[in-house]
């Protein structure tokens, strides 16, 4: 069981939900304002499964420039914080260096995406258990990313480089993790949300367990009958 006491802290690597700005992969299959509110919906099932953790504190890092559209979107549920320089790399270095300095001592900072919502709990706990004996947790993803990584103390080297957002991302972050001689424990493979085959699955899960999710599996079911309007990818929603 998680501790009471907050020394675990979730923070949501989000965006801000504008047309052109979110899922852009999948815009190759779906219109824009469809992809962005399918976003919408994936970002707030996320919050709800990040508020669902016992003594887990929760907050959003984010690009500065969608700090006022995601605070209004978070309401009191969490602070949103604007990261530091642009990028992935750029808000995951943001992440430590925030939280780790803002509460010192021991701490225990995961950053998660904000397209993994069907994640099970379960999984983020053991994360979060993880660093109770390792220095970093890693989520690796079926297409060689990942959906969260953790670590127990700030490493400012840790996401430098190149690889960020590719097939290789994840041997990329190993291979950091490896050279500054951290201790490293990976999480349950998992996917998230980037191309049509990722969604065409999602529907398919949430169909069978739409609770995981619920605002999306909602989407999903008001959108299915358009999709087949406009549809391109293999498979069926």
């Amino acid at each position: 069981m998680l501790p009471r006491k907050p020394d675990c802290t979730l923070v949501i690597m989000a965006k801000a939900p504008k047309p052109g700005m979110v899922k852009t992969r999948l815009a190759r299959n779906i219109p824009v304002e469809a992809v962005t509110e399918l976003y919408r919906c994936l970002l707030d099932d996320t919050m709800a499964l990040a508020q669902s953790l016992p003594g887990v504190e929760v907050a959003m890092m984010c690009p500065a420039s969608d700090v006022e559209d995601l605070a209004r979107l978070a309401g009191d549920a969490m602070p949103v914080v604007a990261q530091t320089g642009n990028g992935l790399a750029a808000g995951l270095t943001s992440v430590f260096a925030h939280f780790i300095s803002a509460a010192p001592g021991q701490q225990r900072i995961i950053a998660f995406n904000s397209d993994s919502p069907h994640l099970p709990a379960s999984v983020l706990e053991m994360a979060f258990e993880a660093l109770a004996t390792c220095d970093v947790v890693v989520g690796p993803t079926h297409d060689g990313g990942y959906y969260l990584v953790g670590a127990t103390a700030n490493h400012p080297k840790l996401f430098n480089g190149d690889g960020m957002g590719t097939t290789n991302a994840l041997e990329a972050l190993l291979e950091r993790v490896r050279a500054l001689g951290l201790s490293v424990r990976l999480a349950d493979p998992f996917y998230d949300i980037d191309v049509a085959s990722d969604l065409i699955r999602l529907a398919t899960e949430l169909r069978q367990f739409p609770t995981r999710a619920p605002r999306t599996a909602a989407w999903l079911a008001q959108w299915r009958p358009a999709a087949a309007q406009v549809w391109t990818g293999t498979g069926n929603l």
